[in-house]
């Protein structure tokens, strides 16, 4: 494996690095930045997104055919790094979940009809979008297997009845993704916000800073979807599924890192200035020690996830690199950001810098698209599947 840059990618990244830096970083310390959740204003964020377009850095991740630049997963674990040393960088790009995972599902399974209709107004950022799975118990959260809701087939369209919740963006969304149980087995399906037969019961509160849209409990009673508007064959839902999380959880990792190299870029300049008792505290061997510790864990991190998208990129499926990536990079995140506010004492605690932004934040980490135990459970699996094969050079195994 060779993680050199070609060219046009390492300059893609500066220019990113650049934008972020100079445009989005700064409007992290004005107070009139961010809506009531917590995140960037819509009127601002708009305003930027045009910037990002006129600066040719928009929809990295979708191809060329269709206003991206086209880059695989390698070009964009480089960028979404960059992006997401600012807290508010990703959704300025048109690289933030959930519309990141629904465009790339929506360009790999969609039909031509169905991209133009549901891909392409997500992708020129004209609408947000959604993806309804997870329900609440005793439907289908890490198992989806487990889900509820039921969509019933009658002449020529579905009728979908049932529960969902913690459905990430979907009080500012118009297009949504819904996995529903047939009597074949899973399918997915395309509706609109406008559409009849569901409603948002509430915005769920969490600890953290919300994304746009919020976490949501939906419910469908009725909604009818016509049969064209469904993804994929019926049945293969899970399928569909498993191929937008396997690179959303990975495309999690590379912001997560973007945000840790941020903690850590904060905690190093103000103990390279903070003295106390005669002396720097970057001359103190304690304070050196836990600087050292959070850049190794750091670069493992992009090691582990780039890993995992040269895999992909070649061919591979990688299930088991993406899980022990999304367990180190969401430990990592947590503890670096811990560390970054140790190191910043008072300073690191107050909604003065935002490192306690990034803390709270990073908690979900651990929690969002599988549950770092299940991610354990399914390294295990492969370990037990390939014995000492499991440690291997190459893409010659496809695990």
């Amino acid at each position: 494996m060779d993680f050199t840059l070609p060219v046009y990618i390492e300059t893609l990244r500066l220019k990113t690095r650049d934008f972020v830096d100079q445009y989005i970083i700064p409007l992290e310390s004005d107070i009139l930045s961010y809506d009531k959740h917590e995140n960037i204003k819509e009127d601002l964020l708009n305003q930027i997104r045009l910037d990002v377009k006129a600066a040719g850095l928009w929809s990295p991740q979708m191809p060329t055919s269709r206003s991206g630049l086209g880059l695989g997963p390698i070009g964009m674990s480089v960028l979404y790094e960059e992006m997401n040393r600012s807290i508010f960088g990703p959704v300025c790009f048109n690289c933030a979940a959930p519309d990141d995972g629904n465009m790339y599902i929506l360009n790999k399974i969609g039909t031509e009809e169905q991209k133009v209709k549901w891909l392409d107004p997500i992708i020129n950022g004209d609408v947000r979008s959604s993806l309804a799975m997870t329900e609440p118990a005793p439907g289908g959260g890490s198992d989806p297997s487990m889900i509820k809701t039921e969509a019933v087939y009658s002449n020529g369209k579905w009728i979908i009845n049932g529960l969902k919740w913690y459905i990430t963006g979907a009080a500012v969304a118009s297009h949504f993704i819904l996995l529903a149980k047939t009597k074949d087995g899973l399918t997915a399906f395309l509706y609109h916000k406008d559409q009849p037969g569901w409603n948002i019961k509430r915005r769920i509160p969490i600890m953290g800073p919300e994304e746009h849209g919020g976490h949501c409990e939906i419910e469908y009673n009725g909604l009818v979807i016509p049969d064209e508007n469904r993804l994929g064959e019926v049945g293969k839902g899970l399928k569909i599924v498993q191929i937008r999380l396997g690179l959303a959880r990975l495309t999690h990792c590379m912001r997560w890192i973007g945000l840790s190299k941020r903690c850590l870029e904060i905690a190093l300049d103000y103990v390279s200035t903070r003295e106390g008792f005669g002396i720097k505290l970057s001359d103190r061997e304690s304070v050196q020690i836990k600087l050292g510790k959070s850049a190794m864990d750091i670069d493992i991190s992009r090691l582990l996830v780039m890993r995992a998208a040269w895999k992909i990129e070649h061919g591979s499926k990688s299930r088991q690199d993406v899980s022990m990536a999304k367990i180190y990079v969401a430990d990592t995140l947590n503890n670096v950001s811990d560390t970054a506010i140790q190191l910043n004492g008072a300073k690191g605690y107050s909604k003065d810098i935002i490192l306690e932004w990034i803390y709270r934040y990073a908690r979900q980490a651990k929690l969002v698209d599988g549950a770092s135990e299940v991610h354990q459970m399914i390294i295990n699996r492969f370990f037990n599947n390939y014995k000492t094969d499991f440690w291997h050079w190459g893409i010659g195994h496809d695990i």
